[in-house]
């Protein structure tokens, strides 16, 4: 078949016009990730900074920032420094560990409390997979327990209970192909309820290898931890011999540099990062003690395989590295959290005005409206939230300039390249878009 992609300029053969392509005609769907396929669909040509343009040329302020990685803003020039410095020198050589792996896996073991050893790897499904595969060999145990509404990738082990209202059957997976007598192995629990962890232990914690959260959950929007919950998680799996794993994936480095555990003092076992870790390039890790991470068998006396060709890449461990650097500025949290309060209490005012309810819940540069009395404590307060009138009113944001992920309690993200004139002219824009939502018909 005859591709229509047709050279933009001839002394640039690389750089090709799409505008006549479909991305169905070669992808399936049209998108390399299911996830990515928002309605209305935004095929994007160009980032910086706070903003994102698609093929037509439209401006978007972005607040999907590509589901949380891109923390410092789009094409940040040290960023694109460091990657440019790594290219000059070397690309991937599959052996030993270049300079830029031992350096980052110097820096994360710095910041993060509980990390005594590190291991680079791609993505944090990868890092996920790892962690509970570990803690399978420590224990000599078989189930995980996770929270429902908590998303920790797409392996078997996790791709079930994502979903905070459906009913409590453990077996509410993900997606076909996931093997049964694999997803059998991890029970749910309620984030927030420690009781129903409490019996879940009492009757199956001698077969619990560990125990999986968010310290905040952002799977569905933004659940903060209560009281002396993930103390409490703490000392059962302790009480119990399971290992705790922290995913913080999302939370760690936008939250803190060392991860929400930093903040609130408490040390899992193994600690899952990635995508603010490198502003938007492939990177993750999984850490944690010396005894668990030696277990691995990039140590001679491991036995838990851990491989991976592109793992530690000097490109992505560049990234990671100029990123972690910026962000041993506390002025950059000072105004991230700044940036955060400022549009979550615009939003709550705005609020306060409409004709049905909404609520507003966030921490740090993570924000979401819910269209509900209260925001959530649990994953099962959101059966009053309004999903569809949600979905409307990301729609008419989108209309509006701006860019809010089109899906159904997902989180936005604030970085370090938006400003206070960003966060008002978004706040305007909310307004016109709930006005617009309270006076149309939902579709």
């Amino acid at each position: 078949m005859n591709s229509p992609l047709k050279s933009v300029d001839p002394a640039q053969p690389g750089v090709v016009d799409i505008s006549d392509t479909s991305p169905e005609d070669y992808i399936p769907g049209g998108v390399h990730s299911s996830i990515r396929r928002f309605d209305p669909i935004l095929n994007l040509s160009r980032a910086e900074g706070s903003r994102v343009y698609d093929m037509e040329g439209k401006e978007y302020l972005d607040y999907h920032l590509a589901f949380g990685p891109i923390l410092l803003g789009h094409r940040d020039e040290g960023v694109t420094a460091a990657v440019n410095e790594a290219l000059g020198e070397i690309d991937l050589v599959g052996s030993g560990a270049t300079r830029f792996e031992v350096e980052l896996s110097r820096l994360l073991v710095e910041h993060v409390p509980s990390a005594e050893r590190v291991l680079l790897t791609n993505s944090g499904s990868e890092a996920t997979y790892h962690a509970i595969r570990v803690s399978r060999a420590m224990t000599g145990r078989d189930y995980v327990l996770k929270f429902r509404g908590s998303y920790h990738g797409w392996h078997d082990s996790v791709a079930l209970s994502v979903q905070p209202i459906a009913n409590q059957s453990q077996r509410d997976l993900i997606s076909a192909g996931v093997l049964g007598t694999t997803a059998d192995r991890t029970m749910t629990a309620i984030f927030n309820d420690f009781e129903s962890v409490e019996d879940i232990f009492r009757e199956h914690g001698s077969t619990i290898a560990a125990v999986i959260v968010e310290p905040i959950q952002h799977g569905i929007g933004c659940i903060t931890p209560q009281a002396s919950f993930l103390e409490d998680l703490r000392r059962i799996t302790s009480d119990y011999g399971a290992l705790l794993i922290f995913d913080e994936v999302i939370t760690g480095f936008r939250h803190a540099i060392g991860g929400f555990q930093s903040l609130v003092g408490v040390m899992p076992d193994l600690t899952t990062l990635g995508k603010a870790m490198g502003n938007g390039f492939p990177i993750s890790a999984v850490a944690g003690g010396k005894e668990v991470m030696e277990r691995f068998d990039t140590h001679p006396s491991g036995d838990v395989f851990f491989a991976g060709t592109f793992n530690g890449h000097p490109v992505s461990s560049a990234a990671a590295i100029a990123t972690i650097r910026r962000l041993e500025n506390s002025a950059t949290y000072d105004k991230l959290y700044h940036l955060g309060d400022r549009m979550r209490a615009g939003l709550r005012t705005i609020g306060e005005r409409l004709p049905f309810p909404t609520s507003v819940a966030g921490y740090g540069s993570i924000y979401i409206l819910y269209f509900s009395e209260t925001p959530p404590t649990r994953s099962t307060d959101l059966v009053s939230h309004d999903g569809p009138r949600f979905m409307r009113y990301r729609r008419a944001m989108i209309e509006r300039g701006i860019f809010e992920p089109v899906m159904d309690l997902k989180r936005c993200h604030i970085s370090l390249a938006h400003t206070e004139d960003d966060v008002d002219h978004t706040l305007n824009a909310a307004e016109d878009a709930l006005k617009y939502v309270a006076t149309h018909h939902l579709e």
